[in-house]
Order: C-alpha cells, then sequence, then structure tokens
C-alpha cells in the first residue's frame, strides 16, 4: 500500500504481524540488521514538510500500519493491511529475541523508564537478554556526532535488536543511519512502547482500543499539545481517500 507525500513516496511493505515475525526471525538468525517503522498519519504530515523525514522512511526495510485509518484507506484501496501498533510489538519482538537468543538493546526515553521497562521486560520473557539501556540526553539530535558514538556503542554492545523509544521522527532517522553504520542490528521504532512497560506512560484502556478511539483518549489527556496535531492528520484524509479510490480503480 503506497502513501504519496510532497516529499516523495513510502510504501507499506509488511501487511501482518505474522509476516513481520518471519522476516525478523529471518534476519536474526542470518546476523543481518533492518530498521522498522511504523506508519501513522501523523508520520505523513510531518513527512510533506521534512524530506529528511521522508529520505528516513524510504530507507526502512519494513513498514506496518499503526493507525487505523491507515488500515481503513489500505482497506478502501483494496490492499487490506494490518493494524500493528509500534507500542504492541516490543513483547512479541523480545520473545523472538528470547527464542533465536540474541541480545537486545534499548534506546531512549530516560534512565529510570529504561530500568524499569527492562525489569518488566524481563518478568514477561525470563530469558530474554538485556545487554544496553542508552537514554540520549535531552535535545538528542540523530544526525549529529552524539549519535555516532551510541551506534558505535550499540555494534559493540553484542546487541542483534534495538528497540528504539525516541519518539518521530528522531526514531525512524536514527535508525535509517543504524543501517550503515551497525548493520547488524535490527531498529525498531516503537515509540511510547518502553514507556507504556515501565508505566511512565498510560496507554487507551482496551475498550477505547477496541473502538479506534485512542486518539481521542489521547486527545482529551492533553489537548494544546494533541488538539493541533489531530487537526493536521484529519487535513490530510481528503487526499488520501480519494488517492485510495484512484488505487481501487486501477487494481
Amino acid at each position: 500500500m503506497e502513501f504519496r507525500t510532497k516529499s516523495g513516496v513510502v510504501r507499506v511493505n509488511v501487511a501482518t504481524l505474522d509476516d513481520l515475525l518471519k522476516q525478523v526471525a529471518a534476519r536474526l538468525r542470518g546476523g543481518e540488521g533492518f530498521a522498522l517503522a511504523t506508519l501513522n498519519l501523523d508520520h505523513l504530515v510531518k513527512m510533506a514538510a521534512s524530506a529528511e523525514f521522508c529520505w528516513a522512511y524510504q530507507a526502512q526495510d519494513m513498514i506496518v500500519a499503526d493507525g487505523n485509518p491507515i488500515v481503513w484507506l489500505s482497506r478502501l484501496a483494496n490492499r487490506p493491511i494490518e493494524l500493528i501498533p509500534g507500542s504492541e510489538l516490543v513483547v512479541p519482538l523480545a520473545r523472538l529475541a528470547a527464542e533465536e537468543g540474541v541480545g537486545v538493546a534499548l534506546v531512549g526515553s530516560t534512565r529510570d523508564a529504561l530500568d524499569l521497562s527492562a525489569k518488566g521486560l524481563k518478568k514477561m520473557v525470563p530469558s530474554l537478554s538485556v545487554v544496553a539501556q542508552i537514554a540520549p540526553p535531552f535535545g538528542f539530535d540523530p544526525t549529529r556526532e552524539e549519535a555516532d558514538q551510541i551506534l558505535q556503542e550499540l555494534a559493540s554492545s553484542g546487541a542483534q535488536l534495538c528497540f528504539l523509544a525516541l519518539g518521530a521522527p528522531k526514531q525512524e532517522v536514527f535508525a535509517a543511519r543504524g543501517r550503515e553504520a551497525a548493520p547488524t542490528v535490527g531498529f525498531a521504532c516503537v515509540g511510547a512502547g518502553l514507556d507504556f512497560i515501565a508505566g511512565s506512560q498510560v496507554r487507551a484502556p482496551k475498550w477505547v482500543r477496541k473502538l479506534a478511539l485512542e486518539w481521542l483518549w489521547r486527545m482529551l489527556s492533553s489537548p494544546i499539545r494533541l488538539g493541533p496535531r489531530y487537526l493536521r492528520c484529519i487535513g490530510i484524509l481528503p487526499g488520501l481517500f480519494f488517492e485510495a479510490l484512484r488505487m481501487r480503480r486501477w487494481r
């Protein structure tokens, strides 16, 4: 499923969680790194204004749908894909890493949150090996020397899977750079996924998620910060809707 922005085209190229886990498992077994991103409307808005962010997405090996509007648009285009939120990928990928016997790194958030995340993951996946925990300083820039130092640390840590909780677009840019600087590491962009496990952020209740209203729950919890963001997301929906219809007709 393709999505066009002013800066370029981005393609969701993994349709289901089962396919994603198979691809990640194959990469881990082969000692081959990867970059994994989770696409939502906010990312498309950001890409329209940032060629660098669009480039970072185009450099990802795997892109899944993180957001119901992306899934609904794929169905409208007759190219159905499955909802795979980044926050729900942490535990399945951690289990996979443990099964394959590879080390995991946690990057982002704060030191305290990473400690709690590591403990939470070890509780859920006892055989998991967390070999590195790195909390970049405030104002971290994924394009500067400090990012290079973290990538060198990751490359020498023995980690083959790295959870990135830096937020967009930092985590996607960092992952794209990591594909060259640390080619044996798989970078998974999980947003607030580690904070949810740590308990430093609270996710919407399951019933809210089942009704596809998590965005509203989040907006009401922080209207000043998130209100404008969701308005911008709503603003691009008509164009995406007609593009999906065009794709359906030409399938």
